[in-house]
């Protein structure tokens, strides 16, 4: 087994929670995964209030999604 070292500060150690020095990879990579889809969440919530999706209803962005469909199934 090979050993990685990663250097990260002290804000970085306290803003993922972690609690111990030594990760295994697939801990890590659970970790940073979970990091990168919290982040592209926050993007989409961003996205959707600025194009005001936030305030549609699931029936409206399903007649959306399907008149795009349409539309380029005619092209």
């Amino acid at each position: 087994m090979r050993t990685l070292n990663i250097s990260i500060s002290e804000v970085e150690f306290n803003k993922f929670g972690l609690k111990k020095d030594n990760l295994t990879f697939t801990e890590f990579v659970d970790l940073i995964s979970k990091e990168l889809m919290r982040q592209n969440l926050n993007k989409c919530v961003e996205l959707a209030e600025k194009y005001g999706l936030s305030s549609m209803t699931m029936d409206e962005i399903s007649e959306e999604v399907k008149a795009v469909r349409d539309a380029k199934n005619r092209h």
